[in-house]
């Protein structure tokens, strides 16, 4: 499949695997930023794409940056439809102890692109029984 993009400055890096075979593809920052441990930072990635109907995007965070230094996406997994065309932006956030630096080029981000069915909502009455039915939080006692 090919997923359109559009670099919208001139620190954009196109989207890109870093291996063979990777289910990610790389975001880079286009901009600069600094986050204070317990901050958050909206960081550009001067890149929108072009989801391909039938398919939604999700920004998922970077293993290592989490490993290495606490950093998180706030809203992780960040959905991108179909219908989006504005500029990819990552909701980073330090849970570290110390002041992150993102430069621009740092990989901050990983998309993927997977498909979905579509749902469309129907009320009943009664719901179908399964075995674990209304438990919630905890319930399978670990």
């Amino acid at each position: 499949m090919d997923l359109r993009y559009k670099l919208l400055s001139d620190d954009a890096r196109a989207p890109s695997h870093a291996h063979e075979g990777d289910a990610g593809l790389d975001l880079h920052a286009a901009e600069s930023a600094s986050l204070e441990p317990g901050r958050r930072a909206s960081v550009g990635t001067g890149v929108a794409i072009e989801v391909p109907p039938g398919h939604a995007g999700l920004v998922l965070p970077r293993s290592g940056l989490a490993a290495r230094h606490g950093i998180a996406l706030v809203n992780a997994p960040g959905l991108i439809d179909s219908g989006y065309r504005g500029e990819l932006r990552v909701l980073l956030l330090n849970t570290g102890d110390e002041r992150f630096e993102v430069a621009v080029g740092d990989r901050i981000a990983q998309l993927l692109i997977t498909p979905f069915a579509g749902a469309e909502p129907v009320e009943v009455t009664e719901l179908g029984p399964s075995a674990r039915g209304t438990g919630g939080f905890g319930s399978s006692g670990r």
